[in-house]
């Protein structure tokens, strides 16, 4: 499906400055955001308990965590699972602080509350949770090297430098969105960032490879006229996957239920961040890092000389005449 013109060509770079503008004041009011109001570290990452409990009616949400920021127990969350009457209670301190059954304490706090069973009870120690937060940002940063020798091995180290910056910029901003939202940051919300990486990434892949090619095939040597050229004949496929991943995101997020909420809302802003970086952000860059045109076309020449020139004496070698 073409959704614009194949034969037209847009002027994406002439808005490059502007662009880079508006992804710095996001990195830097998500930066601002990380040291003013910070992470709010879920139970996976920070230690607590769960405790997911099932009423024959409607759960009574405000009463229930009433009646537990009653207990003193730390930061308390509340939530509906999967229907009205199922609820999950989280919070921040230890299962012992509910004694040594902290299944029958829970019960006896939420005795009167209605008829209710208690069905399971999750405990991540401060420790566990501090290796898990740990595993988690070192996870990213692999992440983030592995990108980058996959990228200059198969292209050049400005793409790979451009298309890791770029990664960098959906993570940091899909970050600022979630600490703005009070979102708290669990292993659903790492898994999230590391699904927003390889998304924007395959974008830009796809973007710079076409850009690639037209530095091949185009007939301009200058660089903002191979981009503009490359980004308009993939810009149907671009906005296309996104609009699809973009409509099933959605409905997640209206329709999926509280537990998931925070998933698909950092989704949600990673994968807007994602298709305005692999066009805005990584392809502008190769101006930025003075991509050469014609350096580059003559590197290429010279490598498809070379294979020529192996394939040339591998077959004189065969044939015996070396």
């Amino acid at each position: 499906m073409q959704v614009f013109d194949k034969g037209k060509i847009y002027d994406f770079m002439k808005f490059r400055y502007f662009t880079f503008a508006l992804s710095a004041v996001l990195i830097i009011g998500s930066i601002a955001l990380f040291f003013i109001k910070g992470i709010n570290y879920g139970i996976d990452f920070s230690g607590g308990t769960l405790i997911q409990v099932k009423y024959d009616a409607k759960a009574p949400l405000d009463e229930i965590r009433k009646r537990f920021e009653a207990a003193n127990l730390g930061n308390i969350n509340v939530t509906e699972f999967g229907s009205d009457q199922e609820v999950t209670i989280r919070y921040s301190g230890a299962a012992s602080e509910l004694g040594d059954n902290p299944a029958l304490a829970a019960q006896k706090i939420l005795q009167g509350s209605g008829n209710f069973d208690i069905r399971k009870v999750d405990i991540v120690g401060p420790k566990v949770g501090e290796e898990l937060r740990t595993n988690g940002i070192l996870a990213v940063c692999v992440s983030f090297a592995l990108i980058l020798v996959y990228i200059t091995l198969r292209f050049e180290w400005r793409f790979a430098v451009a298309a890791v910056l770029s990664d960098l910029h959906d993570v940091v901003v899909a970050v600022g969105a979630m600490i703005l939202a009070g979102v708290d940051f669990n292993l659903e919300i790492l898994a999230a960032l590391l699904t927003i990486m390889g998304y924007s990434l395959n974008d830009t892949i796809v973007v710079f490879d076409r850009i690639r090619e037209g530095v091949k095939d185009s007939k301009s040597i200058k660089l903002d006229e191979v981009i503009n050229e490359s980004i308009s004949h993939t810009l149907s496929r671009t906005l296309l996957t996104s609009l699809t991943t973009l409509i099933v995101i959605v409905i997640l997020f209206v329709w999926g239920g509280e537990m998931i909420h925070g998933f698909s809302f950092v989704m949600l802003i990673g994968v807007i961040a994602g298709t305005f970086s692999s066009v805005f952000v990584a392809a502008p860059m190769l101006i930025l890092f003075k991509f050469n045109v014609e350096k580059y076309r003559a590197f290429l020449a010279e490598k498809q000389r070379r294979i020529k020139e192996k394939e040339k004496n591998r077959a004189m070698y065969e044939k015996g005449t070396v």
